[in-house]
């Protein structure tokens, strides 16, 4: 059975709904390496100065982001507080690849991330877990799908949290996401030379999760 496993793709994946799934069959911890970004950006956004490098930098320089793993998922504290729910907001969501650009901030939540890596049997999603955090993973995949895609399923998740936002907007917001994240200097989105290319549109949660479990095997 393979001990760490990296999971890679853009916004609106599915990565963290398949990776929990994932390590819940395998019984490992599941690492949410995005949700620390947004941790990070929260902080930003929470201490109400105008959102330039140098408010985000002070915000990480001293961040204590912790990830628990609890029956209703992983619970994200920053600083003490649980900030879960916080940091799904379509505010920091506007600002995380900001946030993730800078190479300070990635320094630091990489360190934090091989730590917990350490130890093995987890499973660890994000944008460049594979080609920089985990390199030696033993299972490496990119999980991507269309942008018409992946809008429709942030659309649906954010109405169902009671946001309302235009679908069409979302699309573009995706879009530029994507293109901000692939182009950035420090750790751009991109898939590792040996990572396996899932493509998950048209495809349920279940289909994608006993792809991945196959290859853990």
């Amino acid at each position: 059975m393979k001990s760490i496993i990296a999971i890679d793709g853009p916004a609106g994946a599915g990565k963290s709904t398949v990776a929990k799934r994932v390590a819940e069959q395998l019984g490992y911890i599941y690492i949410d390496t995005g949700a620390m970004y947004r941790a990070v950006a929260w902080k930003t956004l929470r201490s109400g100065e105008e959102v330039t490098d140098a408010a985000i930098l002070r915000a990480a320089a001293d961040i204590d982001v912790r990830l628990s793993c609890t029956d209703g998922g992983t619970r994200v504290t920053v600083d003490g507080a649980d900030v879960t729910g916080e940091i799904r907001t379509p505010e920091v969501t506007g600002i995380v690849s900001r946030v993730a650009a800078l190479a300070p901030v990635r320094a630091k939540m990489v360190d934090l991330q091989r730590a917990m890596a350490g130890a093995g049997k987890v499973v660890m999603d994000g944008r460049d877990i594979a080609t920089n955090v985990l390199p030696n993973a033993d299972v490496k995949v990119f999980l991507s799908a269309s942008v018409e895609e992946r809008a429709r399923r942030r659309h649906k998740e954010m109405q169902e949290k009671g946001y309302d936002v235009d679908l069409a907007e979302l699309q573009k917001e995706i879009a530029a996401r994507d293109k901000q994240d692939s182009e950035r200097e420090i750790s751009p989105l991109r898939q590792a030379d040996d990572a396996i290319l899932i493509d998950s549109t048209g495809l349920s949660i279940e289909e994608v999760t006993a792809r991945i479990l196959a290859l853990c095997a």
